[in-house]
């Protein structure tokens, strides 16, 4: 937060500090990744609505995953993690694929598989580090609490890439600006919600309010773990987290590291005020010092002369 949110009191809200007056509702995504089953629908939909290239036809030769990750032509990517469960410890073992073959030596006797899918996309920082750093204002924070890049504004000049503390946003090869999640801005001006949410078939990704998503979320993880699954989790709902919260949040089963994602993440320019001050400190210093070495001799003169 903020120091004047801290003394209020009071959550930030982006559109109003980017200076909408009246903004809606803030808007975002809460992927809940114990449905999630891997189709790629919303990958589809994303690059259907928004008219996004193609970027890699082949697989990868480790896993089902054709697209890797987030980039420049992929706004939407679905990870297949594959793990090994052990059942001695009492790990949760939901979802569970049990394997058809001889189960691999180093698993025990468990010998059990699950998939854990979870569909990531820009986080939609409420502290957005990329917003920071633009020098053009190709991005902007949208009325809905959104961030979105201005494709015809983009410079190119690649200063978000570095800062984006999820390694979101990225510059497409051939003309070397970025692109990300818009989270269908033009479809949020129409009323409608984001394609990705539309096509999902097990509402793994939910699209709301962000204050409704965090109450359906938290009795999401309360019903989990009800049912024995201790390791649900929540990421990137805390709107005092290193980022001042995500509008696009999810719930894992198990460590975010695990799908890629960062366990503590901060935004990237938290530090640039305190670095400036620094900086304005020793220049000042500087010029004072220089000043002082020149000044010093034509006082010793005047001193000489007054002799």
């Amino acid at each position: 937060m903020t120091d004047r949110h801290l003394l209020s009191g009071t959550e930030p809200d982006p559109a109003r500090d980017a200076g909408h007056p009246q903004p809606p509702p803030r808007v975002g995504f809460f992927t809940d990744t114990s449905v999630c089953i891997g189709c790629k629908a919303c990958e589809v939909a994303c690059k259907e609505w928004n008219a996004i290239p193609e970027d890699g036809l082949s697989l990868t030769g480790m896993s089902y995953d054709n697209t890797q990750g987030l980039g420049a032509s992929t706004w939407r990517h679905v990870a297949f993690i594959e793990q090994q469960v052990p059942v001695a410890d009492g790990r949760t073992q939901l979802p569970v694929v049990e394997a058809e073959s001889k189960p691999p030596a180093d698993a025990g006797e468990a010998g059990e598989l699950r998939w854990l899918m979870s569909s990531d996309v820009c986080k939609h920082c409420t502290h957005a580090a990329c917003l920071d750093v633009c020098p053009t204002g190709s991005l902007f924070r949208t009325e809905f609490g959104t961030v979105v890049v201005q494709e015809d504004i983009c410079n190119g000049c690649g200063y978000c890439v570095p800062a984006c503390p999820y390694g979101v946003i990225e510059q497409r090869p051939d003309d070397g600006r970025a692109f990300k999640c818009t989270m269908c801005y033009d479809r949020l001006g129409a009323g409608q919600e984001p394609a990705c949410a539309k096509a999902c078939p097990t509402e793994s990704i939910q699209f709301g309010p962000l204050d409704e998503l965090r109450e359906r979320a938290a009795l999401r993880v309360d019903q989990l773990h009800e049912a024995g699954v201790e390791g649900a989790r929540l990421y990137g709902h805390e709107p005092d987290d290193g980022v001042g919260g995500d509008g696009a949040f999810f719930l894992l089963l198990d460590e975010p590291e695990v799908y890629g994602l960062p366990p503590n993440p901060v935004v990237t320019t938290r530090d640039l005020p305190t670095m400036w001050k620094h900086a304005g400190a020793a220049a000042l210093s500087l010029v004072g010092g220089f000043a002082f070495s020149f000044a010093l001799p034509a006082l010793r003169g005047w001193k000489g002369t007054r002799r």
